[in-house]
């Protein structure tokens, strides 16, 4: 297999926060509790329609788990007025792409479409919301789609476990204990009315933001929203479960074997602070000064001048509650795994002991202004990411504007003493990752 391979895996499922400066937008809210964001931008004659639900695995009972993941399928099964399995059919003839996505936190569907296609997904999405086909026959069918999925991005894929493995151990006691493919044995026995009462309680407006970003007009598209989402009924309020977690005080090791893979690798991961905190932004920074292209510090020394490792990499995986930094490697000519470890916390040490130098901080800085504009570059990346910091910030959505500001004023000190705080030897999981004979 290739090296780059598990690094595009890693990140294959992780908000990137990321934005542009000055997204201008207007957001109001309907009488049923659903919250409305706004985004011209004439730049395209191109649309985005989307849906974000404040619901994720995390909102899961644990003996039945897979549930907010199983929805991201079950809402496409159509409606009384949509025949089964034409969602998709609609908006790839009318122009049209769709998706969506299931995360521990939230559910997100979104359509692109050309701006004169804008009622059409705001008919789809309202219809998703107000009366879904949720039926055995639908329950059926996506629960084999889900299977096949499962078996193709864990069972078989390379080093696809590794998540499930590394966050068994690192949030004991919190539902991100469990992927959000959740258990397929659970699915097996839930029955309709359980699935019925659980889309009731979540996937009401007052529970969702809905988001239109590209090509409109923002008082004809506000009575388009009132004309398509106004009837949807309000749900009884969500209330989160909070969850406290005692702090890791011993390293714990663990192992897993995969018949996937040839080559083992190394991970390492630290419970740290959820994405409200300002501490994960600075954790988002030491990824990026630590792995952050070939000229990182880690790639720089296993990768170019050790030539131990095939990869490297440190990434800040960023949840509501709490985050998973993680670093991993891949051996290169055998290096035993306890080296590349030992290779890795001395650069995690010295973080912990040295300031970054003028030069390293100027780059990081630039580093994350460049992701910002590149992520917003595209109306897809302006609507999740406005709905992001409504969903997750405090329903503070102008996020989308402030949080670069926030990184600059980020020092090296500050670097320094979140290092010091989080990367310790006793406060992480070491996972084993092996092939299995």
């Amino acid at each position: 297999m290739k090296p780059k391979f598990i690094l595009s895996l890693l990140l294959s499922g992780f908000y990137l926060v990321a934005t542009a400066q000055q997204v201008k937008f207007t957001e109001f809210d309907l009488d049923n509790g659903l919250h409305v964001i706004l985004h011209e931008d004439k730049t395209a004659p191109v649309v985005v329609v989307s849906v974000m639900y404040h619901v994720g695995s995390k909102d899961e009972q644990p003996e039945r788990t897979g549930f907010a993941h199983f929805f991201e399928h079950l809402l496409f099964e159509g409606s009384p007025n949509m025949k089964r399995g034409e969602f998709m059919k609609i908006v790839s003839s009318n122009g049209g792409d769709n998706n969506a996505n299931t995360s521990q936190d939230r559910t997100y569907y979104y359509e692109s479409f050309p701006s004169n296609q804008l009622e059409l997904g705001l008919w789809l999405e309202s219809e998703r919301m107000l009366h879904p086909k949720i039926d055995v026959a639908g329950v059926k069918t996506q629960n084999e789609v889900v299977k096949e999925e499962k078996r193709m991005r864990m069972d078989n894929s390379p080093y696809g476990k590794f998540t499930q493995n590394i966050f068994t151990n690192l949030f004991e006691g919190h539902p991100y204990r469990w992927q959000p493919i959740g258990s397929m044995e659970h699915l097996d026995a839930a029955t309709l009315p359980e699935f019925l009462a659980f889309f009731k309680k979540y996937y009401a407006p007052n529970n969702a933001v809905l988001t239109i970003a590209g090509d409109i007009d923002p008082g004809k598209t506000k009575e388009l929203v009132k004309k398509y989402f106004d009837e949807v009924p309000k749900g009884a309020p969500v209330v989160k479960q909070k969850f406290e977690l005692k702090p890791i005080t011993k390293q714990i090791i663990d192992t897993a074997y995969d018949a996937n893979i040839q080559i083992p690798a190394i991970f390492a991961a630290y419970r740290v602070p959820g994405m409200q905190s300002r501490d994960n932004k600075v954790l988002g920074l030491i990824s990026t000064l630590l792995s952050g292209g070939g000229s990182s510090r880690l790639s720089t020394k296993l990768v170019d001048d050790k030539k131990t490792a095939l990869q490297v990499a440190a990434f800040n995986y960023s949840l509501e509650d709490y985050g998973a930094y993680i670093t991993f490697a891949l051996p290169n000519n055998n290096t035993p795994l306890n080296d590349l470890l030992k290779d890795i916390d001395a650069e995690v040490e010295r973080l912990k002991t040295d300031l970054i130098s003028e030069s390293e901080y100027t780059k990081l800085q630039n580093q994350f202004e460049n992701g910002f504009i590149s992520a917003n570059s595209k109306m897809l990346g302006v609507a999740e990411n406005l709905a992001s910091g409504y969903t997750f910030q405090n329903k503070n959505t102008n996020d989308i504007n402030e949080e670069l500001n926030v990184v600059k004023s980020i020092t090296r000190e500050e670097i320094r003493e979140v290092a010091r705080k989080y990367l310790n030897q006793n406060q992480r999981v070491v996972l084993y990752y092996l092939p299995q004979k």
